[in-house]
């Protein structure tokens, strides 16, 4: 690549001026000052260019040298990423630590992936077989669970002239098609999305194991969901509760500006928590990117965009992924405070213009999609292979007002809302989702998949609940006014039950030893028993039975346990309090 040098005019604070830089392009990144600072091109007028700067400006002077290749800022894909926790622009913290100490030295410069460690690779594809760009030409195994696939890289095609078996390093040749030599390393810019064939339709639900979010709220595998909530509401915990849950093949969690020691939580947890479905640890399926609070602004802009990156690269090799993004607000910020050291006229709250627009980039690179390349059968038949990337992003509203600019450009572009409830979280109901404010734009798509797979009438008794909830929030404001007392006995029934299901069906500890992950068949048996109790209950009521009688009853106790029941004992629990309920007020 041909470079182009220039020197520094102007420093203000994360923003660097360049001159005598003429030919250089936009979003390329730059190397800054005799310690060669890391920073991005983002507007150039004439010969100046402005870079932000990735890392701290303080000791840089005017004069120093500015170098760019004209190459954009990328992040290195392949052996290796899986377990890593790299910094906002790819850095890997672990090494860092080791080579320069607790805290990141400006100018460190360590590769993103071990250039000395071998990876065992084993070829799919022999010598004359005849490939195309994203096609698999061999499988490395990373971890005990998951296998990194080699693809070859975009932009190339043609006939295998050679291919190796054995163990290599990412910088090593393992094969060459049509004078194309192709190592497992790859590089990709952050801020273009990876190709794909095709975009799928959303039929899958995304199963996190939480009831609010499965049964009530559900998000579908390729979907995006936004958790807004003001302090203290349970935004972090449940992302990391689906980070640790959630039935993902890979995680991606940012974490986009958050206080230090929840992200020390996160780096001491997750490597000692088990993978519930292949019993192995989770962070051999994580990715963390970690750029707290006190890091460089300008990296916690492109955080983001190097999480969903490495997403998308796992999604080509055909793997579900879930990216966990905590929070966007912090994201925004950076955003804004870029804009100002650029004079950008502002927006609403001071946002730049193009807040939704940036958002709407990010967002739009989830989905369900058919990836390049093809899948051969052993008959020899070619079959799509099918990858997916998630998003859930936490936005922290300042004074918790989901009227502002961050929260509404958000949810114009979000399928699913899980708004948290400040009321809800001061009561110690966690998860804090409000069944009044969420919503779902997924459930229409989803409704065949429920119905196949779990029960028939599983829609709905969702529809039911919901009709419930609403009616009894009515009723509570109600009874604000003229007292419990005052409400006919049918309507205190419905607020008893509404109570047993938001005791007992949507609140749900992650700490539970065994209520932390709960199955959709567990969860659709809960609620069908605790159905069943209310139409009971009204035949009782319509008989002549004591409403005293009704609402004082030993099973009403049974069904707020059922929390406590495993996942594969909770239908044989539900037949027998069925029977139990039939005969209680007899």
């Amino acid at each position: 690549m041909e470079k182009i040098e220039g020197k520094i005019c102007e420093i203000s604070g994360p923003m660097v001026v360049a001159n005598g830089i003429g030919g250089a392009k936009m979003y390329a990144s730059a190397l800054i000052g005799e310690k060669g600072l890391v920073g991005e091109i983002i507007r150039i007028d004439n010969d100046r260019a402005t870079i932000q700067v990735y890392e701290d400006t303080r000791g840089l002077y005017l004069g120093e040298k500015v170098l760019t290749y004209g190459k954009p800022l990328t992040v290195e894909l392949g052996p290796g990423l899986l377990s890593s926790i790299y910094d906002g622009i790819q850095r890997p913290l672990e090494s860092i630590r080791n080579e320069a100490g607790d805290f990141i030295k400006k100018g460190v410069h360590i590769k993103s992936l071990d250039r000395k460690r071998k990876w065992r690779f084993t070829p799919v594809v022999k010598k004359g077989d005849r490939l195309e760009e994203g096609d698999i030409i061999g499988v490395v195994g990373e971890t005990p669970k998951i296998v990194h696939k080699i693809t070859v890289p975009n932009g190339v095609s043609g006939i295998v002239e050679d291919i190796k078996d054995g163990e290599f390093t990412v910088e090593d040749d393992v094969a060459v098609i049509s004078g194309n030599k192709i190592k497992m390393l790859k590089e990709w810019g952050v801020r273009n999305p990876r190709p794909y064939k095709k975009k799928l339709m959303l039929d899958t639900p995304f199963i996190t194991g939480q009831r609010v979010f499965d049964f009530l709220f559900p998000i579908a595998v390729g979907g995006t969901a936004v958790v807004p909530g003001g302090f203290g509401t349970g935004k972090t915990v449940i992302e990391q509760t689906l980070a640790k849950f959630s039935r993902a093949d890979i995680i991606v969690y940012v974490g986009c500006g958050e206080r230090g020691n929840e992200m020390t939580e996160v780096l001491t947890d997750f490597p000692k928590l088990t993978d519930p479905v292949t019993g192995d640890s989770l962070m051999n399926r994580t990715i963390l990117v970690i750029n707290t609070s006190n890091m460089p602004v300008a990296a916690r802009e492109a955080s983001i965009f190097t999480g969903v990156t490495m997403a998308e690269y796992f999604r080509d090799m055909g793997y579900h992924v879930a990216l966990m993004v905590d929070s966007t607000s912090r994201w925004a910020e950076a955003l804004r405070e870029i804009s100002s050291g650029m004079e950008e006229m502002p927006g609403e709250e001071g946002y730049p213009p193009y807040l939704a627009t940036r958002l709407g980039n990010f967002y739009e690179r989830a989905g369900k999609v058919v990836c390049l390349g093809r899948v051969c059968s052993e008959h020899g038949e070619s079959n799509e292979r099918v990858g997916s990337v998630t998003i859930v992003s936490a936005i922290s509203p300042p004074g918790g007002d989901f009227s502002e600019p961050v929260t509404q450009s958000s949810l114009r572009i979000a399928g699913a809302l899980w708004s948290l409830d400040t009321d809800l979280a001061y009561r110690r109901h966690f998860p804090a989702v409000s069944w009044v404010k969420s919503f779902s734009l997924y459930m229409t798509g989803l409704k065949e998949w429920y119905s196949k797979n779990i029960v028939g009438d599983v829609n709905a008794l969702r529809e039911r609940l919901l009709g419930l909830l609403q009616k009894a929030e009515e009723l509570n404001e109600v009874v604000q006014l003229v007292g419990l007392d005052a409400i006919q006995d049918s309507d205190r029934i419905t607020i008893d039950i509404e109570n047993i299901i938001i005791e007992g069906f949507l609140r749900q500890s992650v700490f539970h030893d065994v209520d932390a992950f709960c199955t959709i068949e567990k969860q659709y048996w809960m609620l069908n028993v605790i159905f069943i109790y209310y139409d009971e209950a009204l035949n009782a009521l319509k008989r002549g039975v004591d409403i005293d009688k009704i609402l004082d009853n030993a099973c009403r106790t049974k069904l707020l346990r059922m929390v406590d029941c495993r996942n594969e004992d909770m239908m044989e629990l539900a037949k027998a309090l069925t029977n139990e309920i039939e005969n209680i007020w007899i």
